[in-house]
């Protein structure tokens, strides 16, 4: 539900028709990115602050500056908060607004990837690496060399082949890379850049990473997401076509890559035969949740699969104080996946 149509809820009634609780309220978190290592549950979501800054469609007021990580025994059990597991401040190369991070696992190090403002303003993509799923995480000195907008999802493939998935329009600066050069003008206007409504839509990117996950091996790709017609989804269909939020998870054999759409609310997904794609588009996940924003993964857990994702219910409707939930996701014969109802 986006933020103008908040204004009437009675947030004691939504709370109680909810799907799921939030995880924890001590604290705000959004943009859950859930991995199983060794048999528990950890969670990577931002955290969310209330740093003063006013609502704009660039995002300003999303001002976080650290990132928490959380922890389950099982779907079942309370999430745990480990602190603080990565400061901006202790992050050379970004200045400012640590948004939604992903981490994995490989050969008993953990690494977290995050986006950040540089001192320019332009997002890059950083990594930090720890001995623990809960930190605390060392970041590189330098972001990923080519990296650019918001949103890293860093998916294992069944060979141990990572990819990262990313992108963000917006405050997520995608379209401004257009050309390939990060465009600087027009800084005040979100959607300056933005490919016209019977246009193709703007693509996340992919790109297989090195074997240590510090870098790209590739320039990274467009990710293609088609009709029913085998045609690239248009700029005007923003109710199917991507806005920021990619994740990818697997299901018998087949990869789904699922995302947000944004200014219209839901979370989608697509269905292809490798990580490049091209996806064709099936339907949606999630619908609307209160806040302005959705963002989510999915994460197998005891073999059924799960989805986290966050609303704005425990602030109210504050866009920028979010809470990370779960619930479980069910899938027909054909392979599609039953769309959630968040309250």
């Amino acid at each position: 539900m986006p933020e103008e149509s908040i204004d009437h809820i009675n947030f004691e009634d939504l709370n109680n028709k909810a799907l799921s609780k939030p995880l924890v309220s001590h604290i705000y978190t959004a943009d859950p990115s859930a991995h199983v290592f060794d048999g528990k549950i950890y969670i990577y979501p931002s955290h969310d602050i209330d740093a003063g800054e006013a609502f704009d469609d660039l995002g300003s007021h999303f001002a976080m500056e650290d990132y928490h990580v959380l922890s389950m025994d099982s779907i079942e059990s309370d999430a745990v908060d480990n602190g603080v597991a990565l400061h901006v401040k202790d992050v050379l190369w970004a200045k400012q607004q640590m948004w939604a991070p992903d981490a994995n696992e490989k050969n008993g190090n953990y690494y977290l990837f995050f986006p950040a403002k540089d001192y320019e303003g332009v997002f890059r993509i950083g990594v930090a690496i720890s001995n623990s799923p809960t930190g605390p995480f060392k970041a590189q000195l330098e972001a990923i060399k080519g990296s650019f907008s918001i949103d890293p999802a860093v998916f294992k493939d069944d060979n141990e082949d990572y990819y990262m998935y990313f992108g963000g329009l917006w405050g997520g600066q995608l379209q401004r890379w257009r050309t390939g050069v990060f465009n600087a003008s027009q800084p005040d206007s979100p959607t300056a850049f933005i490919p016209d409504a019977n246009d193709p839509a703007l693509l996340p990117f992919v790109a297989k990473m090195s074997d240590n996950l510090l870098e790209f091996t590739e320039e990274p790709k467009e990710l293609q997401i088609l009709d029913e017609n085998g045609q690239l989804l248009k700029s005007g269909d923003t109710d199917r076509r991507f806005f920021e939020a990619a994740w990818m998870h697997k299901h018998k054999g087949k990869y789904y890559f699922s995302y947000s759409t944004g200014d219209t609310h839901f979370i989608c997904y697509a269905i292809g035969d490798n990580p490049y794609g091209p996806f064709t588009y099936m339907g949606r996940i999630l619908n609307p949740v209160v806040g302005w924003t959705s963002h989510h993964s999915v994460c197998d857990v005891d073999g059924k699969t799960y989805l986290f994702y966050h609303d704005s219910s425990l602030s109210k409707g504050v866009t920028h104080l979010r809470s990370v939930k779960v619930a479980k996701i069910s899938y027909r014969s054909d392979g599609s996946i039953v769309t959630l109802n968040p309250y």
